[in-house]
């Protein structure tokens, strides 16, 4: 992995043409960010099993599945099986996340954890030392829709998280999503993040994989 990663949004792409669009950014990222919304955690519906399943048997890169669902405990296999290689769930939508990352541990992947902007910084504090888990994900904006602008506060919480990861020997990979862009790339990095989720700063271009290239530059990242 580079010291920093861009990892494009699928809920950005035109879902008429997801492999061209996913093949547009393949030769410069890694990473390719797949939201899961239910409509129930936040008000969106998006992609599911089959979408997943369906990108892994076209695509090398890493699958970077975000679990925005009340019940991630249902979905941890079914995801695993259609080949994510990261699974994200949410710290507010679970009483057992230790147990969760276990399970995912289990299946071969690497287990996040995300946090909404709106729950205290806090309550991640304990996913925060070393190997308690390998991703750590801010959420920048209120999640359930792309397009969002990056909120106020969320650069202070990510420094917050970096300091604690570094002081704990932990090698989790720390994440941001939500209005990643042109303006907003460099700060989120400066404070820390080294997976970095953008959609329509990315998908939302003309052509994708210069919009990609055009974010590592940014941040002094070669590809």
């Amino acid at each position: 992995m580079r010291r920093f990663e861009i990892s494009p949004s699928l809920l950005s792409a035109d879902f008429g043409y997801v492999m061209r669009d996913v093949e547009s950014i393949t030769p410069y990222c890694s990473f390719l960010h797949l939201d899961v919304m239910d409509g129930h955690y936040v008000p969106n519906l998006t992609i599911g099993v089959p979408v997943v399943k369906s990108i892994r048997k076209h695509s090398d890169l890493i699958l970077d599945t975000h679990l925005m669902i009340t019940n991630p405990e249902e979905f941890i296999e079914p995801f695993a099986q259609a080949g994510s290689d990261y699974i994200t769930f949410h710290v507010e939508c679970t009483d057992s996340p230790f147990e969760l990352i276990e399970k995912i541990r289990a299946l071969g992947k690497k287990a996040g954890v995300a946090i909404h902007p709106d729950t205290p910084a806090s309550e991640i504090y304990p996913f925060l030392v070393k190997d308690a888990a390998d991703l750590i994900l801010v959420m920048s904006v209120r999640p359930g829709f792309g397009g969002q602008s990056y909120m106020p506060g969320s650069t202070e919480r990510i420094a917050d998280y970096r300091r604690r990861l570094d002081e704990n020997g932990s090698e989790a990979i720390l994440s941001v999503d939500g209005g990643i862009n042109d303006k907003t790339v460099k700060e989120a990095a400066d404070a820390g993040a080294r997976l970095l989720v953008a959609g329509s700063a990315v998908f939302g271009k003309e052509d994708p994989g210069q919009a990609a290239k055009g974010l590592y530059e940014l941040i002094g990242e070669t590809v």
